[in-house]
């Protein structure tokens, strides 16, 4: 049972990546887009917590110094995923700000009805 359950965390975040992919790759509407494209990066959460995640860790918090030999959670992998939860925010909302001006400037979503720039 311990071995399913070291494997699942990673089978479960190339799934939301693979999902992801599919939605950004047979996308049809620029919001589909950014959403799936926020799918996808949401795996790289699943990702993270199970590279830092330890069996019978604690978390990095010490009243005290820590004893000799106490299992600690990688404090560095969480710190990463934080970071990677803002970038992912800002980028989806620089998106979704660029698919509001383009939808104001040409009436649509669709990309294969978008016409060549003119400059």
């Amino acid at each position: 049972m311990m071995h399913f359950l070291s494997f699942f965390p990673y089978a479960v975040a190339a799934w939301l990546f693979v999902m992801g992919l599919y939605g950004v790759v047979t996308s049809r509407n620029f919001v589909h887009l950014i959403m799936c494209l926020a799918v996808l990066q949401s795996s790289t959460y699943v990702l993270l917590l199970s590279i830092g995640y330890r069996w019978g860790a604690v978390a990095p918090v010490f009243a005290g110094p820590p004893v000799v030999g106490t299992p600690a959670v990688d404090p560095v992998v969480q710190a990463l995923m934080l970071t990677d939860i803002v970038v992912e925010a800002t980028v989806v909302a620089l998106l979704l700000a660029l698919a509001v001006q383009l939808h104001k400037n040409t009436r649509t979503l669709n990309p294969d009805e978008l016409e060549a720039l003119e400059g």
